[in-house]
């Protein structure tokens, strides 16, 4: 730590840094920043900066507003895209209360404690996300830049400049990608980040959203990470790569299991499945999120697990030849809108109640499970995710398990949240009623 302390003091130093904002999330993982200048830098690692809490989402009553900002030294970065003139950093901080414990609030300590949780247990948790997005004109229509489809090679156009800057970005600030490419919807791509540590990537994810609407902005065009933003076309997901380490064992691979998925692999996916209606609120967070997680654009709908199946909800990659210790499990269902640091932290509490409880792994949905009758699905055990916001809440409050991964002030305050943006949408006349009912009554 005092390494990265020198560090960071001597690049602020160095580099000529003018401001250095302080990042952190609200509880529906909404970025929230304020910034201070160098000569307040030492004060801030020593000592935190203090903020009215009582403004941000699901934090403090007024009467308990004031809380601290305290920067974490390992996610220093300076942010290209604000040029050499006037350089800025920025850190990621945990909030505390004054007092100096964390704050039970706080999105990244909920994180914290639930991979501490998992570490107790000898497990490092990994996840690599697929980020789905759109680019519009502007941010009051859905005009698309390109009407391309999955894979398409888009020459010479904006959409590739905007994912060729957005990469550049990305990795000057210390976040690496696997793959970009051009999605099913019109103008709708994505990015796949390189595996990491869950902290590390709910900071990368938050880091990457800001990324990609700034290019977007600086070229005059709008990126939304909105889950369903065109009726009739694909949504935007965040399909999940999952995997628990034991040191530098991946704890998800056995070379003797005839598919090369261990025990503690197969009770995680268990715990998936069991849990995914409680966990899908946290996941898919918004009224627009259940407009994706519909038949007939991919969307996971069905609670069930497969192979090379992408109709289900948990998939199970085969691994690369050669690369058999890279076992990993995909969960389908989160979508970009959600709050990283909550959405990992159900994953994680759901798989490791997998393994607490050895929970059983069903049987392999080896058909298209979209294409299956009800009665078949019954028959199979095959459930179904949440179809509304109203659902998916419902099935959030009766979990134990929800309640105790998020912890309870966060766990009041999003199931109040939620019930309040439901009771909102029931009461809005929305364009679809306008249009089919003015006329005909």
């Amino acid at each position: 730590m005092e390494r990265q302390l020198e560090y960071v003091l001597r690049t602020v130093e160095e580099r000529g840094v003018r401001f250095v904002r302080l990042w952190f999330t609200d509880v529906l993982g909404i970025l929230k920043s304020f910034s201070i200048t160098p000569v307040e830098l030492e004060t801030a690692l020593e000592e935190g900066m203090s903020f009215d809490g009582s403004a941000i989402e699901g934090y403090s009553r007024i009467q308990e507003a004031d809380m601290l900002a305290v920067p974490d030294l390992n996610t220093f970065e300076i942010l290209p895209w604000r040029g050499d003139d006037t350089p800025v950093a920025r850190m990621f901080c945990d909030v505390h209360l004054l007092s100096n414990e964390p704050f039970a609030g706080c999105p990244r300590h909920v994180l914290k404690r639930n991979v501490d949780r998992a570490r107790e247990k000898g497990f490092t948790f990994f996840v690599a996300p697929e980020m789905e997005y759109f680019y519009f004109r502007s941010a009051t229509s859905t005009e698309p830049l390109d009407h391309a489809g999955f894979f398409d090679l888009t020459t010479h156009d904006m959409a590739t400049e905007l994912r060729k800057q957005t990469i550049l970005t990305l990795e000057a600030m210390g976040i690496p990608v696997e793959y970009s490419f051009h999605e099913n919807g019109p103008s709708q791509h994505e990015i796949d980040l390189r595996y990491t540590d869950a902290l590390t990537m709910a900071d990368n994810v938050m880091t990457f959203r800001l990324v990609v609407k700034e290019i977007a902005a600086d070229l005059g065009v709008h990126a939304t990470f909105m889950p369903k933003p065109i009726a009739g076309a694909f949504g935007s997901g965040m399909h999940s790569h999952l995997s628990l380490f034991e040191g530098d064992v991946n704890a998800f691979h056995d070379p003797g299991d005839e598919h090369g998925l261990s025990k503690v692999g197969k009770h995680f996916v268990a715990g998936l499945l069991r849990h995914a209606r409680e966990i899908t609120a946290v996941t898919n967070q918004w009224v627009n999120s259940y407009k994706r997680l519909i038949p007939g654009y991919e969307a996971p709908v069905y609670v069930g697990w497969a192979r090379n199946n992408r109709s289900a909800l948990v998939r199970v990659p085969f691994a690369k030849r050669g690369k058999e210790s890279s076992a990993r499990i995909e969960y389908r269902a989160p979508d970009p809108g959600c709050n990283p640091y909550l959405a990992f932290s159900v994953m994680l509490a759901a798989g490791l109640k997998g393994i607490e409880e050895g929970y059983e792994l069903p049987p392999e949905a080896t058909n298209n499970i979209f294409e299956m009758t009800p009665e078949e699905r019954l028959a199979e055990g095959i459930t179904s995710l949440p179809g509304s916001l109203e659902e998916a809440v419902d099935a959030m409050e009766g979990s134990e398990l929800l309640a105790e991964a998020l912890g309870e002030h966060v766990f009041e305050y999003f199931v109040l949240n939620k019930r309040k943006e439901w009771e909102e949408y029931k009461s809005y006349v929305t364009p679809f009623e306008v249009e089919r009912y003015l006329g005909m009554l």
